[in-house]
């Protein structure tokens, strides 16, 4: 799956891919904190979608992690919400009981400077971090669905609009099924787009076939970078004191095929 994203570049650049971009506030990242974003903290991240009112596009600030738009106890939900970072490509046109169904036209794309994965190796006690990116893409977009659930605001109580998203994934190409190799998920990756598709993915007229055509879309292992790292979730400082996404050299790492 995807649980783990990097964001290091200023917000504006965002409108070098989408000149027509509008900026509905004030949006900021923290780049050094943004160096790894982890899912799990349910954060904001900027995120790029057609507004319904204007339908024009939009980037805003959301949290990562949907909130069904039925829910009315978001603390009765915070267990469940972990289950809401991913969507699986799969389910989304063709299970039609499912929340991603339900939500298929509200498409979005997530800005990421790459992702972080854990790979195991037989005999190591520990897995070892990798960075990976769209290859030539110093920034690249992952598609996406978004919800709008109206919650009482913690502080006031009164009604707000809460914007969540997700990350689709799919089943992974040769490159990554070798990084991803264990746990419940494993052969799991982001659906990578072309740059040829971010703006299509946001389209109002796409039809069915179009949809799942790009649904359907495995990025070819040379269309992606990858490098071991020293850590992703630990805090613990890189002996060599480079950053988090740099290279690092493992002892004895098997290569990937």
């Amino acid at each position: 799956m995807c649980y783990d994203i990097s964001f290091t570049v200023a917000i504006r650049q965002l409108t070098d891919y989408f000149p027509e971009l509008l900026l509905d506030e004030q949006i900021s990242m923290n780049l050094e904190s943004a160096l790894h974003i982890a899912g799990h903290a349910f954060g904001n991240h900027p995120v790029i979608y057609r507004n319904r009112q204007d339908m024009k596009l939009h980037g805003r600030l959301m949290e990562w992690g949907c909130i069904p738009h039925y829910i009315q106890d978001e603390k009765s939900f915070i267990k469940q919400r972990v289950n809401m970072l991913n969507a699986r490509s799969e389910r989304i046109l063709e299970d039609e009981k499912s929340y991603w169904y339900k939500i298929r036209n509200r498409r979005c794309l997530v800005p990421v400077t790459g992702i972080y994965e854990h790979r195991a190796i037989q005999g190591w006690k520990k897995k070892v971090p990798y960075f990976i990116k769209q290859s030539g893409q110093p920034l690249f977009f992952l598609p996406g669905l978004y919800a709008v659930a109206q919650l009482p605001d913690p502080e006031t109580g009164e009604q707000i609009s809460r914007f969540t998203f997700t990350i689709i994934t799919r089943a992974a190409n040769t490159l990554m099924s070798q990084i991803h190799n264990d746990g419940n998920n494993a052969g799991r990756m982001p659906l990578f787009l072309p740059q040829d598709l971010w703006h299509t993915w946001l389209d109002e007229g796409i039809s069915p076939a179009q949809y799942k055509t790009m649904l359907d879309y495995a990025i070819p292992d040379e269309g992606l970078d990858c490098w071991p790292v020293y850590t992703i979730r630990s805090a613990a400082l890189r002996p060599d004191g480079r950053a988090k996404n740099e290279p690092y050299d493992w002892e004895q790492l098997p290569a990937l095929l």
